[in-house]
């Protein structure tokens, strides 16, 4: 429970860091909208844990991070509701889509990484 709490905590610091960071780097001219899901990622790997279910909810936060951060950034000029932009998020463009789904790739794959595998095994 400790090793949860941890990894989650850890995944909401980097999140918060990697959103206001976007936001950075874009009012200098870069579009990274791989740092929010990265550094969820980041975050949430600082820790090990036990659970691939909890890799698997940090790569979806991350994923729903990019998606509102993209959002927050650039709403559609028709309608700017969060709902009408997931359900239009087609029509964004192949970079958008690539680096939101890197990132959410990224908020799974390091958590993932330090899964401890030696505490799985049965003995």
């Amino acid at each position: 429970m400790k090793r949860t709490f941890l990894v989650l905590a850890g995944a909401v610091v980097g999140g918060v860091l990697g959103y206001f960071a976007f936001f950075w780097m874009r009012r200098r001219g870069f579009y990274g909208l791989i740092l929010p899901g990265g550094l969820l990622g980041l975050g949430a790997g600082v820790a090990q844990n036990r659970s691939t279910r909890l890799a698997v909810v940090c790569g979806l936060l991350a994923t729903a991070l990019g998606l509102f951060t993209e959002w927050q950034y650039a709403p559609f000029r028709k309608d700017d509701s969060l709902s009408y932009f997931l359900l239009h998020v087609h029509e964004l463009e192949p970079v958008t889509l690539m680096m939101v789904a890197v990132g959410g790739v990224m908020g799974f794959w390091i958590p993932y990484r330090r899964n401890d595998k030696t505490e799985n095994r049965k003995t």
